[in-house]
């Protein structure tokens, strides 16, 4: 079975944010600024990538989002992140309508043979078990019989963590949520072209079966100032501790996150105004 999994970096949509612009221009223009930006370099680089470029289950596409408008030195940067990544892709696409032009990535990218297509989704301050591909694929063959009557089917993840990276190490609390993005995934039927970015992640109990894996450590939820789901007023905090040294080498272990490398590269910047 294929397995995709997408990342909108920076990429200004019409629709798909949380946080509302009056004109695609002002979205740009919060998109590209350059704190938002660096703190974004610094969460893919730290928190995204390690463990996709170490899955014990190598085979797979990384779609990666970006919009045409995306100033030159950030594409270059991005590119050479993901040089030596084989399962990157990265797709230039001008700003449009979200769902469709996610459907349509993904979908440039699908084999559309005879097997379902595995797909999941993440931000740039996602992570994923460093098993999570094999896993997906395994659960995927236990439950392909029932799936063969259905249009889509959410394997859902949902044991992890929150984590905010910090020049200090690395602050996080567990998590059991259901249906949060990336542990989340779908199972799409081979002749079907509707994709995981047509369904709130939030919502997919109320619009397809679902199959719930617990118990297991499968993803992190980026926490930082820039999330989107952050802006709005009445967000409840979540509390998070910073890890001790086992908790960091857990971290590496089970998600291939290295506390150090996170100090180098918020060691010039302010992360202890919040938690």
């Amino acid at each position: 079975m294929q397995v995709i999994g997408l990342c909108r970096f920076s990429y200004p949509a019409i629709g798909g944010f949380q946080v509302e612009h009056e004109t695609i221009e002002d979205r740009m223009e919060y998109l590209y600024a350059t704190e938002r930006m660096e703190e974004r370099f610094r969460t893919f680089e730290a928190i995204t990538l390690p463990p996709l470029q170490a899955q014990t289950d190598p085979d797979f596409t990384f779609l990666i989002i970006v919009g045409d408008s995306m100033p030159t030195p950030y594409m270059d940067r991005l590119k050479a992140l993901v040089d030596d990544m084989p399962q990157a892709v990265i797709q230039v696409h001008p700003p449009a309508a979200h769902r469709q032009v996610m459907q349509d990535a993904i979908n440039s990218v699908r084999h559309f043979d005879e097997a379902p297509c595995l797909q999941f989704r993440m931000d740039d301050d996602d992570a994923v078990a460093r098993t999570y591909v094999a896993r997906l694929r395994e659960v995927a063959h236990d439950v392909a019989p029932f799936a063969v009557r259905h249009r889509h089917i959410a394997i859902d993840f949902n044991q992890g963590f929150i984590v905010r990276p910090a020049a200090d190490g690395l602050w996080a609390a567990q998590t059991s949520l259901p249906y949060t993005t990336p542990g989340l995934a779908l199972m799409v039927r081979p002749d079907v072209r509707l994709s995981i970015m047509n369904f709130s992640h939030s919502r997919v109990g109320q619009k397809m079966p679902t199959m719930t894996i617990t118990g297991e450590d499968m993803m992190v939820r980026g926490h930082n100032d820039f999330n989107d789901s952050r802006q709005k007023p009445g967000v409840k905090p979540v509390k998070l501790e910073r890890l001790n040294t086992d908790g960091e080498a857990y971290l590496q272990s089970v998600y291939g996150i290295e506390a150090d490398l996170v100090r180098r590269l918020y060691s010039d910047s302010d992360t202890t105004r919040s938690r």
